[in-house]
């Protein structure tokens, strides 16, 4: 149980980081399509926490402890934090990197899951992980 609660306060880390980070993205956007991109961003900040949330709630329902500070975050995550100026281009390359990674770490747990039974779990993060390759679908098709 150990190592799911592990690989989950990694999930919790990186939606942490993503919420800041899509909220850098939303407020910093520009362009022509500004309307476009920072309601898109809104909606992605939404979503990490609402992520964020159910996680850490599902590391407490285990018995483990879930990550609380962006000290820990920071420590923890596969996310990069925005500390620059980036493009629309740049927001949306990033934001797929990101959730590809994420949802590789996913697979990983749901296997994880699996092996222990933990259906729950298991349910909680297939629907995370239909959200982000919904995500990423999208935002390669607006990089092309």
């Amino acid at each position: 149980m150990k190592k799911l609660i592990d690989l989950l306060n990694k999930q919790v880390a990186n939606f942490g980081v993503l919420y800041t980070k899509f909220h850098n993205f939303h407020w910093f956007v520009y362009g022509k399509h500004f309307v476009r991109y920072h309601e898109f961003f809104e909606k992605l900040y939404d979503e990490a926490a609402e992520n964020l949330d159910a996680v850490a709630e599902r590391v407490l329902m285990l018995g483990g402890k879930p990550l609380a500070s962006l000290k820990e975050f920071l420590e923890n995550t596969s996310i990069v934090e925005a500390t620059k100026q980036f493009t629309v281009d740049e927001m949306l390359k990033e934001t797929l990197s990101d959730f590809q990674k994420i949802n590789s770490e996913i697979q990983e747990t749901i296997q994880v899951g699996q092996e222990l039974g933990d259906e729950v779990t298991v349910d909680l993060l297939i629907g995370i992980a239909k959200d982000l390759q919904k995500h990423i679908w999208f935002i390669e098709s607006m990089l092309k």
